[in-house]
């Protein structure tokens, strides 16, 4: 068995490498278990071009909805890509756009680009609480992909919250006799972004311009490559044969050097799935089908042969892949950006181990970088409110004033919120972490800006998990630290003292 600890040199090189090219752990993983690598296409493999892709996507949306009836004043909107972020609450009865925690607990809310104080919040939603399994109402916009739509959505609360010609109501707007409710404006959003992508009008722009829209890294190649040395290898997709040939051409035909032999980009994977509909890929999947290459048409019957080279598949299921491939569960690690559809249904329902691109990643920790200051002056009025209420108890009758300290607090708070943009962080709200930084703890066990990160280990790393202490473990600890902080001291003394 090979040796999983990296050598100094390594592991000096990989501190070298900076954080930007580190991938993070929240479960210990061998990569040298790893018998077969899965990757996602879109946002993983390919990854566009942000806020142009994002700003195309918002004006194919816009112009859609003004063409089935909405007022021709939207298309003097523009695309911001300083207002919407992943994970994001829609609340389709009150039309507010909601950022939460784990538990529902509100951090930030806007209506339209209007957003709304303590206050508000309160009197909208009684403890600034909501109910994240009522799915009827709450709708959460995870990838990257629901980016354009969240901004098209806070676009039009905002321009029909303006308009004179229209009331405002509670639960929408009225004009004559016409009444138009915050859901039935979400749905037409949801319609027109299942229109773009069902007639490939996005797709199509987006073939018309790749270099505009898609970055072509000439590490992808390599980091499949160097894969394939040690693993096998697939590619399961949810966009069609044909948008998958463009953009995979592209990304793996067009590097190679003058003079070598042209490689095919089939011939990185060992499998290719396309039309694959996660999530329901992961769990009864559709009918597998071989794709005619040559017209993209889908061959008829179900396929139930052996895996076959160069041959590219449609639909089928997670387990099936695992048929093809002979591999099985936690011999798979599975690479994709999407946290609903491509890791925690691969977690949960496949066991899969997992990892997840984070594009906005970058800019989180550059920010981070910039801002920690504020986090740690956060961290000092943390520990000064608990001296305060260190040495009360349940006969102690008066209460320190702590006001001033919590109007600190959320100064703070907010200061660190807008250095990321309108609405925050991905991650956290303060002290707070949200709902997409609970789920990536929960169900991803590395995670990166990006897949080819991979490239700075070895295929026989081990990836270590930072310790985590449970609240009771960190206060022992704590008493242990100081303990012998205080004995040191003392010994110091009595040193110094016969001296």
């Amino acid at each position: 068995m090979m040796n999983i600890l990296p050598c100094r040199p390594l592991v000096e090189q990989m501190a070298k490498n900076g954080i930007e090219k580190k991938v993070f752990v929240n479960r210990s993983l061998t990569l040298e278990n790893i018998k077969c690598y899965g990757f996602d296409m879109d946002y993983t493999l390919a990854m566009y071009k942000s806020p142009d892709y994002e700003s195309m996507g918002f004006e194919l949306l816009r112009d859609r909805m003004v063409s089935i009836g909405y007022p021709h004043e939207l298309l003097r909107y523009t695309y911001d890509p300083s207002f919407p972020t992943r994970g994001i609450v829609l609340d389709n009865t009150l039309g507010n756009l909601l950022k939460v925690d784990s538990n529902g607990n509100i951090l930030v809310c806007s209506h339209g680009f209007r957003f709304l104080g303590e206050e508000d919040i309160e009197f909208y939603y009684r403890n600034k609480f909501i109910q994240r399994d009522d799915t009827d109402r709450f709708y959460i916009l995870n990838t990257l992909f629901n980016l354009s739509e969240t901004y098209l959505y806070a676009c039009l609360v905002d321009f029909f919250t303006r308009c004179t010609r229209y009331t405002n109501l509670q639960k929408g707007f009225q004009h004559g006799d016409l009444f138009m409710s915050y859901r039935s404006m979400f749905q037409d959003v949801r319609d027109a972004m299942d229109f773009i992508h069902d007639t490939g009008t996005l797709k199509e722009n987006t073939i018309k311009n790749l270099d505009k829209y898609v970055i072509k890294d000439p590490n992808i190649p390599v980091l499949l490559t160097r894969i394939k040395e040690v693993a096998k290898i697939f590619l399961a997709t949810n966009s069609d044969y044909n948008y998958t040939e463009a953009i995979m051409k592209y990304l793996l035909e067009s590097h190679t050097k003058p003079g070598s032999p042209k490689k095919p980009w089939r011939s990185f994977f060992d499998l290719v799935v396309v039309d694959t509909r996660k999530p329901l890929f992961f769990a009864d999947g559709t009918v597998l089908r071989q794709v005619d290459t040559n017209t993209g048409k889908l061959r008829i019957g179900t396929y139930t042969g052996d895996l076959q080279n160069s041959t590219i598949y449609s639909g089928g299921s997670s387990d099936l892949v695992s048929d093809l491939l002979d591999v099985r569960g936690k011999d798979i690690l599975y690479v994709g950006d999407h946290i609903f559809g491509d890791i925690l249904k691969s977690k949960k329902r496949q066991g899969w181990k997992t990892f997840l691109v984070v594009p906005e990643l970058t800019k989180e920790l550059q920010v981070w970088d910039e801002r920690k200051y504020l986090f740690e002056e956060l961290k000092r009025l943390d520990f000064f409110l608990a001296e305060l209420y260190k040495h009360l108890d349940s006969g102690s009758i008066d209460c320190p004033d702590i006001s001033n300290i919590q109007t600190r607090i959320k100064v703070l708070t907010h200061r660190m919120d807008v250095s990321y943009g309108q609405m925050g962080s991905l991650l956290r709200s303060g002290y707070t972490q949200t709902l997409f930084a609970s789920q990536l703890i929960r169900y991803a066990d590395l995670y990166s800006s990006t897949c080819i990160n991979l490239l700075h280990y070895p295929f026989n790393y081990l990836f270590v998990a930072p310790p985590v202490l449970m609240p009771h473990e960190a206060v022992s600890l704590s008493s242990v630290e100081v303990a012998s902080a205080e004995q040191n001291v003392n010994n110091h003394k009595e040193t110094v003292n016969s001296n």
